[in-house]
């Protein structure tokens, strides 16, 4: 029984590492944008484009990761994966040019990370487990959201200590080494070894453990468009995915990729402005689970408009107090930004579910999300334009502000709670 019990925990386990790894690989350009415009003379929107491509890939992939894992298995694109992410970044250290950067970064390593986002973990989470899913989830989710931000300060003392091509080696040998990791431990499903979910009950099926894998694939995929074209002709929609676009452009778009860039233009060293991400990452936690009891008991749309506010002023007050040192103001600052981090999701994905239903909803939220991806991308190459035309980051600081403050307003336009009757079969026209 005790092994029994062991297992879904130990998938769970390793894919935990999976999602802190990853993430954290997407995230170290970050500390690299420099080092590469050091050595190459690229400017800040050339290798910028590469960040911008890795996250609209990101974001797209996302939604069509789910029917990958259904058609060719959970293990098996987990394994290519993490094979895209090893030998895009390996392959780095031979670069000469910008274009091979995006593709190597931003095309390989960008399909690879978006391959094993959320969608992955949720998976795992509900194939499972039936018992502490919930916890689980949570759990998975900290890996993703925490890993972009944590390892930041070890990946930039590696920049410093070995240079940027040690590192780039580092990660892609840690991605090989999760292969066998990933091969020997994860299976699809717990029947395909014989076992249950964890808290299921009742004998294992042959049903359980032979699923029709090509049915399932094409009907995720359908699915997917099909939620799609569903949403895209509500109201509701396009401001829940421009807001989150909004979301993703004052996070990975402009903090994520050109904080440490912006402080090292005002004099910080790379190891302490990474630092001050560490610290965003690490109060993203308490934010993220937070905003989760408060989204099952206050309504999500002022939650997300008190959200918005806090990160609008924290983006327009952050480059008043960057400098050479990290002063008390900066460091509130950075603590604002972690809590409302990944604070947005909570609340977003509950708006999602009210509003389209508990089918629908979690497939439009994946729209949603890709939004957020693309609002990333964007906002990384403009913020590094912005940077070249002006000289600094002030003015791209300052939009990114104003674009939160505009997405405020704008949640308080989503319904509060409402139920679409009309069965989006027919191809009714909503206005929702």
């Amino acid at each position: 029984m005790r092994r029994h019990l062991s297992i879904p925990w130990l998938v769970a386990l390793v894919t935990f590492l999976v999602l802190l790894a990853s993430a954290a690989f997407r995230s170290s350009m970050g500390v690299m944008l420099v080092p590469f415009e050091l050595e190459f003379g690229w400017t800040r929107s050339a290798i910028s484009l590469a960040v911008s491509v890795n996250l609209v890939l990101y974001g797209v992939t996302a939604p069509f990761a789910a029917a990958l894992m259904e058609r060719f298995g959970i293990r098996q694109v987990a394994i290519v994966a993490l094979s895209l992410i090893s030998l895009g970044t390996g392959l780095t250290v031979f670069m000469t040019a910008s274009w091979q950067l995006v593709l190597l970064w931003g095309v390989l390593v960008g399909l690879g990370v978006g391959s094993t986002a959320l969608v992955f973990g949720a998976l795992i989470a509900n194939r499972w487990f039936v018992k502490r899913k919930g916890l689980v989830i949570g759990i998975l989710g900290a890996a993703w959201a925490t890993g972009q931000l944590v390892f930041l300060p070890v990946i930039t003392a590696s920049i410093d200590a070995f240079g940027w091509r040690s590192s780039s080696l580092a990660i892609a040998a840690m991605s090989a080494l999760l292969i066998p990791v990933v091969w020997l431990v994860i299976a699809d499903r717990p029947a395909d070894v014989g076992k249950r979910p964890y808290g299921a009950t009742g004998p294992v099926t042959e049903q359980e453990s032979r699923q029709n894998s090509t049915h399932s694939g094409w009907a995720a995929t359908q699915e997917a468009l099909h939620a799609l074209a569903f949403a895209s002709r509500t109201r509701t929609f396009w401001v829940l995915a421009g807001t989150f676009f909004v979301c993703g452009w004052t996070t990975n778009g402009i903090v994520s990729t050109h904080f440490v860039p912006s402080a090292h233009d005002h004099g910080m060293g790379a190891t302490a402005a990474a630092s001050m991400l560490a610290v965003v990452g690490i109060f993203d936690l308490i934010g993220v689970i937070g905003s989760g009891w408060l989204s099952d008991r206050f309504d999500p749309r002022m939650l997300l408009s008190v959200y918005y506010s806090f990160r609008a002023l924290a983006l327009i007050g952050l480059p008043l107090f960057l400098g050479p040192e990290i002063d008390p103001p900066l460091i509130v600052l950075m603590v604002l930004f972690g809590l409302d981090w990944v604070a947005t999701v909570p609340p977003t994905a509950v708006l999602c579910t009210r509003i389209y239903g508990p089918e629908s909803g979690p497939i439009v939220f994946g729209w949603v999300f890709a939004a957020h991806m693309i609002g990333a991308a964007v906002a990384a190459t403009l913020s590094g334009v912005i940077r070249d035309v002006s000289g600094d980051y002030a003015a791209a600081w300052y939009l990114a502000g104003i674009l939160a403050a505009v997405a405020a307003c704008a949640v308080i336009l989503i319904p509060k709670r409402a139920t679409l009757l009309h069965d989006r079969k027919e191809k009714s026209t909503y206005r929702l």
